[in-house]
């Protein structure tokens, strides 16, 4: 049996660390994430936490960064696959939205916006980083639908992407207390917004399949 190279060990155990400490932090928040719990979660010692990362906030940051990845592949990825203007405007949107309810017990990345809304420093920093960016591919999204002649010329690309977010925001609240119609309601929702932006309508088809985020 080849040993594995102890660097390849170190990295693999950080991964697992970092997946557990996920999972806390979707059910508490990342102000919830202690060393404690999560090293009862990955069947470790406190010391053994620390020795792969410096600090708890350097924990948070890197579950943000664990996060950000988590989304490009299961969000990003499978829309870039489908053709550019509406069809792909409209994978990143719904699987979006079933990111949103794959992770029953919260989006970290939403729930990180309002953990650090009023909290500067690093992570808040961190977030909204990350959060402009998401805005910036969306917008960048929505103009191929213009350049393509599918929304109309006088679209808002930047607009458009905050009602997307607002959208997905409300499924994120709407999942607890509407679970059974939240995401029928916002693939409906989506609909009637790009129809009013001169979109063709048609059945929100949920079409986006994307697999379920480790929680």
């Amino acid at each position: 049996m080849t040993p594995v190279p102890a660097t390849s060990k170190g990295s693999a155990t950080r991964e697992m660390i970092v997946e557990r400490a996920y999972a806390i932090a979707s059910r508490q928040g990342l102000e919830g994430l202690s060393i404690g719990d999560l090293a009862g979660a990955a069947g470790m010692s406190k010391s053994g936490v620390f020795a792969h990362f410096g600090s708890r906030e350097d924990l948070q940051l890197s579950v943000l960064d664990w996060t950000a990845e988590r989304f490009a592949e299961v969000v990003v990825a499978p829309a870039l696959a489908r053709p550019r203007g509406l069809p792909r405007l409209r994978a990143i949107a719904e699987g979006w939205f079933q990111w949103v309810l794959d992770n029953p017990d919260g989006c970290v990345m939403l729930g990180a916006a309002n953990e650090y809304d009023a909290r500067p420093g690093a992570l808040r920093e961190r977030t909204v980083r990350w959060l402009q960016h998401w805005r910036q591919q969306l917008a960048k999204a929505v103009g191929m639908c213009v350049d393509a002649g599918e929304l109309a010329p006088s679209t808002d690309p930047m607009l458009l992407a905050f009602e997307i977010f607002a959208i997905t925001e409300g499924l994120h609240t709407a999942r607890l207390y509407d679970p059974d119609h939240a995401r029928q309601l916002a693939l409906r929702s989506l609909d009637r917004l790009l129809a009013s932006y001169g979109a063709g309508t048609g059945p929100a088809s949920g079409s986006a399949s994307n697999p379920s985020p480790t929680a």
